[in-house]
């Protein structure tokens, strides 16, 4: 920690961009290995969840099963490392990649949820909001069978149960109108909505340096901020592996 502290207290004000790699500790598993390569099933997609039931059926049960890992999920070493960064002034921005709430949960302040929260629902019709903790109840209540299955964890929240038949699980609609009930997160094929990435973006502008931890950078909605940061050379520091390995050497004194 202090080695860390040491090098970055050279420059104040850094931005700091966190991926999955550093709530893996924490328990939470990522959907690529650290030299970035895909390990795992695709996931149910924007698109798949809002036009067939059958797809919401599968993360509705998949999720229920996964939420379980998630509430016990902890911060880790990592998560408290920022906090203590942050304390000392030294960092001025924090947006993370990941969807579990875990720096808020550890103390970071101010953090950027760049790809949203798994911990809030909303309605895709209407807007209203739900705590995801209040469906659990809702989701075992209609799918007794279901609520007793185990599975390994998976990221986001998800589960390892797709060997399972989950054609009767009951999915939750929204109370007010009836809508489709979608959690606060960015799913893959989905964007990053415009007003949070054109704050994190200035946010990057004001900077004076951007530290990378714990992300691959092998999608566009963290690798826009490392291509767009050329102009401050030798002041990026990158803390995981993957495409960032090639840059460390030319931006980091």
């Amino acid at each position: 920690m202090q080695a860390i502290i040491s090098l970055l207290s050279a420059h104040k004000d850094w931005f700091v961009l966190t991926g999955a790699g550093v709530s893996a500790a924490s328990g939470v598993p990522t959907y690529r290995n650290s030299d970035g390569i895909w390990q795992r099933k695709p996931p149910v997609t924007h698109q798949e969840f809002m036009a067939e039931q059958s797809s919401r059926r599968r993360f509705w049960s998949r999720n229920m099963v996964g939420w379980r890992f998630m509430i016990d999920a902890q911060p880790n070493s990592a998560h408290l490392a920022l906090v203590k960064l942050q304390q000392l002034g030294l960092v001025s921005c924090l947006v993370t990649q990941n969807v579990d709430g875990l720096h808020q949960r550890a103390g970071s302040k101010a953090v950027i949820d760049l790809h949203g929260r798994v911990d809030s629902v909303s309605c895709m019709a209407c807007g209203h909001k739900y705590s995801r903790a209040s469906l659990q109840t809702w989701l075992e209540t209609q799918n007794p069978e279901y609520a007793l299955l185990a599975g390994g964890i998976a990221p986001d929240g998800d589960a390892d149960i797709d060997h399972l038949d989950y054609s009767e699980m009951q999915v939750p609609d929204c109370e007010h109108c009836g809508g489709i009930l979608k959690p606060d997160a960015v799913f893959y094929g989905d964007s990053v909505p415009k007003d949070r990435l054109l704050l994190a973006e200035q946010k990057l502008r004001q900077a004076n340096g951007l530290v990378v931890a714990g992300s691959s950078l092998m999608t566009y909605s963290g690798y826009r901020f490392v291509s767009g940061h050329s102009s401050k050379a030798n002041l990026f520091c990158c803390l995981m592996k993957a495409k960032q390995e090639q840059m460390t050497s030319r931006h980091l004194k």
